[in-house]
């Protein structure tokens, strides 16, 4: 955001009214002008000096203008020595700019020597940002271009806000109808100026001709010995065509646009070049005139750009007309008709040429692949042609250049011969039906997609992603699929995209026995990441025999792209840069090439992902030790010169067979080079690089990418250095990559699906932008946002790992956030990667010294940084030390001090500007209430007071240039209209978030099969997520999708825009459940399980209160307080314990302790974690089973489960243990027990939805360790295998869908599926690899077998384990290990394995007579201990002698501090580092060792595969039957059948029993269901209610109303005075009156013996309204509803009655229904207002206090706090009343001392009291409440009324 120096206001007006205001940054005087727009995203010095734009007011679309600066405008070019070096001309030629968002003098580039604002100052033109030019652009786009004024405030206003009617114009929008006289006269006033109607040309041309000759050396003869001259007519002549044409060696004489060349100049010029330039070519007929006479003498060529294509048609008889708002930007497609390639043009032209009207002899050369419209012609035979699009570029790609090569080339030939006059001009790329018929399209009908595997560091959800999209763009060309993918978790595995699916290893073995099985034609191998990439490597020289074609880019390709020095070589043969390098295949030949190089080096080994085996050497020792590591990883290593400190930028690429080639993306990392770009912060766009630095790598990436060959989709990287042009290429992934996910999110381009229709031979011009609908493939998206990635590590979770980054990957999941500017951005992602991180501010984060942690990158840098600007650093000093471009650095500290003088102010004090200006900036409502001591929900309600709300905009890839149907959708303060309207009320439900260990794919998958059922059902959903690696994040999987953070902010934001009918929280793991009771209190509609019960279930202290009410067991706990009682529990129930924090996901700080010793240290720890919750000390019960539950249940009852069994003991996260499914070992009386204790505890808690529960199971006696109210990350596994999808079941519970409880089971015997962790250690410098309570693994893989060994093996394989061959080294620690392993040990030695063994366990082994080689395990050198080779176990791991190693730790005590490092742990971890197969867990080890033992020969078989068919296309009529009906009819007919209500009076309380109630509320929770679903049932329909009110009422009397007619049945409403009661009717009469005409009446009357009269005199049921001070029935039941609602459960609450307890009949009839549950109660109110001693009496001992006075006690014991009216019409002596009536008053005051989950109620109209602050608390509920109370009603009116 940018800083001015003057900070005016100025105004942009519009001639349709349209006004806004921005603040001006450039010369401060008002102009006129034609408002155009822009939507290039780099080359404003360019642009501004193109004459085109003469006259012209200039939107930018891209919203981050300046940050580059500008060049010297001294600087002369090299070839046109008096011409500038940077500019198309010599001055701007702009009447003015508007931008959205300005760098100010902060701009950053070495060329720079001044800001944008200063250059436009110096030249005088006016420039605003601060505008939504989103809108603006939008609002020509559907208007055309139109005229508009940028004006000054007059003297005297040029301070302060602008007021338009009172309210400040904060960037917003006036359009006719307001208030226009009343802003302009704040304003000067000028007359608007159509640039159109004058003669642009004549003000831009040159003056007198003027010669330009080339370097002699390069010079252009004529035969006659003179230079060739090209004349050059000047109408608006840009630089860069004379650069391009001098360059080219031909002589260029300038000349001013009406000089008549024909006569003056004579015949010494050999061809015409006719420049781009300004307005209207209509109004210049002499120039016209000139090119006519030159085409009729036909002597030489012709060739004209932009106004002279325009000028060249008129001058052959063509027309040209105004478009509605031209084409300007530099990404517009135009396809050549000769050949049929499309290239990417830059534009800027308001005029086209009429095709329809070209004359004989002329015709169309290109066409604009979007609108259709004209960009260039030629003559059929003549070399005349023009094109409308600008070649020279500057700013824009560069591609179509060569256009200056083939009219010189005409010149030359017309030269040689006369007969080329008579030819026309020759154009390169061939014709296009040969072009089809030598890449025609490949026919196909049966592809193979191979996947990535399990989720691993470097290789993630990115492949989930891009092999859905390619397998959505197969299935849509009509092509059966095959997948192989053992990654169960994902949705790529799952019905409804591949045909059939195998779930094994991704390796060439079980490929090849794919491909013989299945004999597909066609196969992909760059969907799967570099899993599938080496197995396409590895089987290319067979898959022609397989009679297999490998789609896409071909095989070869990528083998240049994988090998270091192929690559290399490949480059330099076309003139590239690649890094210093060279490759080496052994240490020995390593440490001899580095001479060559120099250090500091990085070594890098060959096929290998995520930088595996990679890193930095300063010196020898360095570097032997990282080639040890790679060759472990790779048979080959390249060395190359180390560019630390260089930008990294990285360009996605996409090609076509036909030779089209686009770039999609570039992005520019946060980061300099050094740090892989999988950690990296990344940018998309690049924001520091200008348009020369921009399109050098753009046309370098595109040159490469034909060089190589490939088709689809690859990426391209490289260095860059800070301070010149000099660049290096670091590497091109020839697949779809990390980065590719990342791009398609950020730019809305599908990459994956676009580049699987490439492979398939379809040209990228024939394929439709799926965003747009209208416009094709071929394009580059503009954007008009930023995006910022931030890399998600999860290094806590690892003893000893090392937190450096460097070029290896370590982190495992990344964030993506978007925003109209950088910081925006920025503050959105660094949020989005932890909940607990507010933005960018200074943090208590333990770091190491803050010169340190800047100068050695970790995963806190960005923290440092803050804390560093917090502390005073200079952007000049961090930069030094981090080398981050300053303009990162400056943008961040913009936001340190803007967070700094936030402090200075509260909610009540901040004004309007500087919270909107705040949000601008992306602080968010917590961070801002940091600063000012204060709470979310205040800041929230500060801001809706200030009317401050954010904006929806569009991602569309085209920057609002065309409507776009997109549903993809971001949120934004910097705006003022948003781009969608909100009519749909989707159900909205939340993603996963960001993935860690703990949360990753899994939720993914129950996240889109949730929007699945729901679309499928005829729901409108809304997907909000902000992880750009997810099929989630398909704007193809839901109505609307939001890339948004999943907090409470933004998704209260979202639900109040959208008016969401409920919110889905129960599929994205812990991320959602977090703000569950936030949102719950903020009165979001959940659906499914009530947050209270989620917080019950999360809360181990309620959760287990639960456990012992249901009498289900659990371990002994204890909540921890002190250190001292902890160790007094331990010392009780023995050690081991767990230590364990509430609210946890994956383990997060758990902690098995084994001794009191390491408790303090540990409890530490875990009281970090999460301050509001406490934390637990459970026992640790050792060698139990554990046993995983995953259900669904609906209203508590369970509809659905499934029960697998883990391989490793208790103790053993369940993230990282082995699933066995079908369960094989368990006792059928563990599963009986299992599956009652799960139905009690779904009961318990009422659950509608999934649900997770972890047992421990020993000798048949079961604990339950955990309950997760949501889906876990089981469900996928368990769903896939038992063929029962639970998440759909589970989400037509919550929708209230008809669904098959229980449905059949097919699956055939011996059929076992066992999920297996993928663990990515070997990424984790220094990670110790065991199990323990701590979650792991980041991925997990599963298979199918016979028997659970054969799945195992399969699994494990898949994992990227190595079956032993010859070597396995055991190291046992504990004696009951030693044991249990020695049958194993046995086999081992019988199947012929070579056995090695440590100190201890060799003993062991040869005691029981089995031979064992003894293995020393020594530290350091092993020659300088005196160790033998033969005996060093170090030695046979580096040697990779050894291939299994079983180590098992006698326990894990592996929580030490970080200096102990024990034998054990070396081993383990250089069993890591060189690529050791390790086994840690005894379970583990015995199943792998029977696994083997049986040899399996792993063949294909039937359960190795799903085959999905596809059902039949749903019956459209059905579906809105089932929609129109309420929801779940059978169950509500049933209810309303058996009521016990039909036909009956509903007069007292006293006539409903507890299940009579309960009845009651299951109809209202139904009728809530039905009306947010359908509005209004049939029910009653044609039913008539009356209603009868003696006495005044607004609820009572409007809620049976809509009650009514919500059943489909009409209401007659009578009022006492508008009634014959006047005329003295009695009340019998009026109800035999009123029973004449309905089926029931509603009758309130002040008379407490009424409704006994009416019942008596009526036929049809009385329903009790109020009977004086006795009863309020109805409202009873409502509030009774309302308690149950808001908290789950009536039983055991305290609830308090505050008020009038005399005359309050809701009092009275409440308190008569909590007879009925066990409740206390409290009484406060006047002593002359107490409650009636009947009533009192019948409430015996539950009332625990009765008070005159609302003590702090009662407030903090209640539950529920019941307010009532002091009602005046029950006075008979006003003077009481006036001294009671403000006694007991509830405010903010009295709420402080209330519990945090507690609710306020009064039945309303309240006077004073309740105070209105209150209304904002969460609590407050009496608003609710009345929503309750339609429900409830309606469930009465049905019961009794129903037929």
């Amino acid at each position: 955001m940018a800083k001015s120096n003057d900070g005016i206001t100025m105004a942009l007006e519009l001639q349709d009214g349209f006004f806004c205001h921005g603040t001006s940054f450039g010369a401060n005087r008002s102009i006129a002008g034609e408002l155009v727009f822009q939507t290039g995203m780099v080359g404003y010095p360019e642009s501004l000096t193109d004459p085109s734009y003469r006259g012209q007011i200039l939107v930018m679309t891209f919203p981050l203008v300046g940050n580059y600066g500008v060049p010297s405008r001294k600087a002369r070019d090299q070839l046109l020595q008096d011409l500038p070096a940077y500019f198309e001309s010599n001055e701007i030629h702009i009447a003015g700019l508007v931008v959205a968002a300005y760098s100010g003098e902060e701009y950053s580039h070495y060329l720079a020597t001044s800001s944008l604002g200063a250059w436009l100052k110096e030249e005088n033109i006016p420039a605003i940002y601060g505008v939504d030019t989103r809108a603006l652009t939008k609002c020509i786009r559907e208007e055309g271009s139109m005229l508009g004024r940028l004006l000054l405030p007059k003297t005297g206003q040029q301070n302060g806000t602008i007021q338009v009617n009172g309210e400040d114009v904060d960037g917003e929008v006036v359009r006719n109808g307001m208030d226009v006289e009343h802003w302009r006269s704040e304003f000067e006033v000028i007359d608007w100026v159509n640039p159109n109607v004058k003669n642009l040309v004549a003000e831009v041309s040159i003056k007198e001709p003027k010669l330009y000759s080339p370097e002699p050396s390069t010079a252009l003869k004529h035969p006659s010995g003179r230079p060739i001259r090209v004349v050059c007519v000047d109408v608006g002549l840009k630089y860069n065509q004379l650069r391009c044409l001098v360059k080219r060696g031909v002589e260029v004489q300038v000349i001013p646009w009406d000089y008549d060349f024909p006569s003056l100049d004579g015949k010494d010029y050999d061809g015409l070049f006719i420049s781009n330039g300004p307005g209207d070519p209509a109004v210049m007929d002499d120039t016209v005139k000139h090119i006519r006479a030159t085409i009729d003498e036909a002597r030489i060529p012709i060739f004209g750009i932009c106004l002279g294509h325009q000028l060249l048609a008129r001058a052959s008889g063509a027309e040209t007309s105004k478009m509605k708002f031209g084409n300007r930007g530099h990404n517009i497609p135009c396809t050549n008709l000769l050949s049929g390639r499309c290239y990417i043009t830059s534009q800027n032209h308001g005029y086209a040429v009429e095709a329809k009207t070209l004359t004989n002899g002329w015709e169309e050369l290109f066409v604009n692949a979007n609108d259709g419209s004209n960009e260039g012609i030629r003559h059929v035979s003549r070399p005349y042609f023009s094109v409308q699009f600008h070649p020279e570029h500057a700013p824009g790609p560069q591609d179509t250049e060569f256009l200056f090569d083939v009219f010189i080339d005409c010149i030359k030939k017309c030269l040689e011969s006369p007969k080329a006059l008579s030819q026309p001009a020759v154009f390169p790329g061939g014709n296009k039906a040969e072009n089809l018929a030598l890449h025609p399209k490949v026919r196909v009908k049966k592809a193979l997609v191979l996947g990535s595997g399990g989720l691993s560091i470097g290789q993630a959800g990115e492949f989930d992603y891009s092999g859905s999209q390619a397998i959505k763009a197969l299935k849509e060309e009509g092509i059966y699929t095959i997948l192989i993918n053992p990654n169960i978790a994902t949705i790529q595995t799952s019905k409804g995209l591949a045909d059939k699916v195998y779930f094994l290893p991704v390796t060439p073995e079980f490929v090849r026995k794919v491909i013989k099985y299945e004999q597909p034609d066609a196969i992909y191998v760059t969907f799967g990441g570099q899993t599938a990439l080496s197995v396409g490597i590895a089987l290319r020289d067979e898959f022609e025999k397989l009679g297999v074609k490998v789609l896409g880019t071909p095989i070869d390709t990528i083998i240049t792209t994988e090998d270091r020095e192929l690559f290399a070589r490949s480059m330099e043969s076309i003139g590239e840069k690649c890094a210093k390098s060279a490759s080496a295949n052994s240490v020995d030949e390593a440490m001899r090439v580095v001479n060559d190089i120099g250090y500091p080096v990085i070594v890098r080994a060959a096929y290998a992902l995520g930088g595996l085996g990679s890193g930095f050497a300063d010196n020898k020792e360095q570097l032997l030790d990282l080639c040890n590591k790679a060759f472990a990883a790779s048979p080959q290593i390249l060395i190359e010169r180390s560019m630390k400190g260089w930008k990294e930028i990285e360009y996605e690429v996409v090609r076509d067979a036909h030779d089209n080639c686009i770039t999609v993306c570039n992005m520019e990392n946060f980061d300099p080079l050094g740090i892989h770009t999988g950690d990296s912060i990344v940018v998309a766009p690049s924001q520091t690089l200008s348009d020369d630095d921009y399109n050098m790598l753009r046309t370098t990436a595109v040159n490469v990418i034909r060089h190589l060959g490939v088709v689809g989709e690859c990426n391209i990287q490289y260095a860059l250095n800070p301070d010149s042009k000099e660049y290096c290429i670091i590497e091109v992934n020839a697949r779809l990559s990390r980065s590719s996910a990342l791009a398609s999110k950020a730019t809305g381009y599908p990459l994956a699906f676009v580049a699987a229709k490439l492979g398939l031979g379809i040209p990228l011009n024939e394929i439709e932008n799926s965003v747009t609908k209208s416009t094709c493939s071929c394009f580059e998206p503009s954007l008009d946002y930023v995006v910022v990635k931030i890399p998600r590590w999860d290094l806590k979770k690892f003893t000893r790992v090392s937190t450096l980054l460097g070029s290896s990957m370590k982190s495992v999941g990344e964030v993506m956030s978007i925003g109209r500017t950088f910081e925006e951005a920025i503050q959105k992602a660094i949020r989005g990667v932890d909940p607990s991180n507010l933005g960018f501010n200074d943090t208590n984060a333990a770091l190491m010294s803050l010169d340190q942690e800047l100068q050695t990158p970790s995963d806190q840098r960005l923290f440092a940084i803050a804390n560093a600007m917090h502390s005073g650093y200079t952007v000049q000093k961090i930069w030094e030390l981090t080398q981050i471009d300053k303009w990162f650095l400056s943008r961040l500290k913009d936001l340190s001090n803007f967070g700094k003088k936030m402090t200075q102010f509260n909610p009540k004090s901040i004004s309007k500007e500087l919270l909107v200006q705040a949000k601008k900036f992306g602080f968010s409502d917590r961070q801002l209430a940091r600063f000012w001591g204060s709470t979310e929900l205040e800041v929230r309600r500060a801001r809706i007071d200030h009317k401050v709300f954010p904006i929806i905009k569009q991602i569309d890839t085209v920057a609002a240039e065309f409507p776009a149907m997109t549903n993809y959708l971001y949120l934004t303060y910097n705006g003022s209209e948003n781009d969608v309207s909100f009519q749909d009320h989707g159900v909205m439900v939340l993603g996963s978030g960001v993935y860690r260990i703990g949360s990753s794919v899994e939720f993914d998958w129950c996240s889109v099969r949730a929007i699945r059922t729901l679309r499928e059902q005829g729901f409108k959903t809304v997907m909000v997520n902000y992880n750009p690696e997810t099929v989630s994040t398909d704007y193809d999987e839901a109505d609307r999708l939001y890339f948004e953070n999943i907090n409470l902010e933004t998704i209260l934001d979202i639900y109040h825009l959208e008016k969401s009918s409920g919110v889905v929280i129960s599929m994205g793991g812990q991320a959602p459940n977090n703000i569950a009771i936030d949102l719950f209190r903020a009165n979001v509609k959940i659906l499914g399980t009530s947050p209270e019960m989620i917080d019950m279930a999360e809360n181990r202290y309620k959760f287990s209160r639960m456990l012992d009410r249901i009498s289900v067991d659990q371990p002994q706990w204890k909540e921890l307080t002190s250190l001292e009682e902890a160790k007094i529990f331990c010392n009780m129930v023995t050690y081991p314990v767990l230590v364990r924090p509430s609210y946890v996901l994956s383990g997060a700080a758990m902690n098995t302790v084994y001794s009191e010793d390491d408790l303090a240290m540990y409890l530490g720890q875990a009281a970090d974690v999460s301050k509001d919750h406490p934390v637990v000390i459970t026992k640790y019960i050792e060698n139990a089973k554990e046993i995983e539950m995953d259900a669904v249940a609906r209203n508590g009852k369970m509809i659905g489960h499934f029960i697998s069994e883990h391989v490793e003991n208790a103790g053993v996260h369940s993230g990282d243990a082995t699933l066995i499914l079908p369960p094989q070992d368990l006792d059928p009386e563990t599963i009986r027990r299992i599956e009652d204790a799960t139905r009690k505890i779904g009961n318990a808690l009422n659950v509608t939805g999934p649900f997770n529960i972890q047992f421990i199971a020993k000798d048949n006696e079961i604990k339950v360790i955990e309950c997760n109210v949501r889906a876990s990350r089981s469900f996928p596994f368990v769903s896939k295998v038992m063929g029962v999808d639970l998440i759909e079941m589970a989400t037509k519970a919550m929708a209230g869908l008809p669904l098959q409880e229980y449905p059949p089971v097919t699956i055939p015997p011996d059929y076992v599926a066992v999920k297996v962790p993928q663990f990515s250690f070997s990424r984790l410098s220094g990670a110790d690899p065991v199990l323990g309570v701590e979650m792991a693994s980041t991925g997990e893989v599963a298979c199918f077998g016979r028997t659970k060994y054969e799945a195992y093996i399969k699994g494990l394989i898949s994992t990227g384990f190595r079956l032993p061959k010859k070597n396995i080294l055991l190291s046992i620690g504990s004696f009951k290990d030693k044991l249990e392993m020695l049958p194993s040990i046995e086999t081992l030695h019988k199947m012929g394995y070579k056995l090695f063994a440590t100190a201890g366990t060799a003993d062991y082994i040869q005691e029981h007579g089995i031979p064992v080689k003894f293995l020393e395990v020594l530290g350091g050198n092993s020659e300088t201990n005196g160790q033998k080779p033969e005996y060093s176990l170090t030695q046979h791991l580096a040697s990779n002698m050894i291939d299994l190693y079983i180590n098992l730790p006698s326990n894990n005590r592996f929580r030490r501090p970080a200096n102990y490092v024990s034998r054990g742990y070396q081993t383990r971890r250089m069993a890591v580092d060189y690529q050791t197969p390790l086994v840690t867990n005894v379970k583990n080890a015995k199943i792998l060792i029977e696994a083997l033992a049986r040899q399996y020969d792993l063949e294909i078989s039937k359960v190795d595969s799903q085959e999905f068919v596809k059902p039949p296309p749903r019956d459209r009529r059905n579906t809105n039957q089932i929609l129109n009906a309420p929801a779940k009819t059978a169950s509500l007919k049933e209810l309303l059948a058996r009521s016990n209500f039909k036909l009956k009076d509903i007069l007292s309380v006293g006539q409903f029993s507890r299940a009579d109630l309960h009845d009651l509320f299951t109809v209202a929770s139904e009728m809530r269901v039905g009306v947010q679903r359908e509005g209004c049932l049939d029910i009653l329909k044609g039913r008539v209610l009356c209603t009868m009110f003696y006495e005044p009422s607004t609820r009572t009397s409007a809620s049976f109303d809509a009650a009514m007619k919500r059943l489909g049945g009409q209401t007659v409403t009578i009022q006492e005075s508008h009634s014959s009661t006047v005329k003295g009717e009695s009340l019998a009469d009026t109800i035999r009156t009123l029973a004449s005409y309905g089926d029931a009446i509603v009758l309130r009357h002040p008379d407490e013996k009424s409704v006994d009269i009416a019942a008596k005199f009526s036929n049809v049921p009385i329903i009790n309204a109020g009977n004086g001070a006795r009863e309020h029935p109805t409202q009873a039941f409502l509030d009774l509803f309302t308690i149950r609602e808001e908290l789950g459960t009536v039983n055991g609450l305290t609830v308090t009655f505050v008020g009038d307890l005399k005359y309050g009949r809701t009092v009275h009839s409440l308190c008569q229904l909590l007879k009925l549950y066990d409740v206390t109660i409290q009484l406060v109110s006047p002593s002359s207002l107490s409650l009636p001693t009947k009533v009192r009496d019948s409430l015996g001992d539950r009332v625990i206090a009765e008070s005159e006075d609302l003590t702090p006690e009662i407030v903090a014991k209640s539950d529920v706090l019941y307010c009532t009216r002091v009602q005046k019409e029950r006075f008979e002596d006003l003077k009481e009343f006036d001294r009671v009536k403000g006694v007991l008053v509830v405010d903010n005051s009295v709420m402080k001392d209330a519990k945090q989950h507690m609710v306020v109620m009064h039945p309303l109209p309240r006077n004073e009291e309740v105070a209105e602050e209150v209304d904002f608390d969460p609590r407050a509920a009496y608003f609710r409440q009345m929503r309750y109370g339609l429900y409830v009603r309606m469930a009465l009116l049905a019961l009794v009324m129903a037929p």
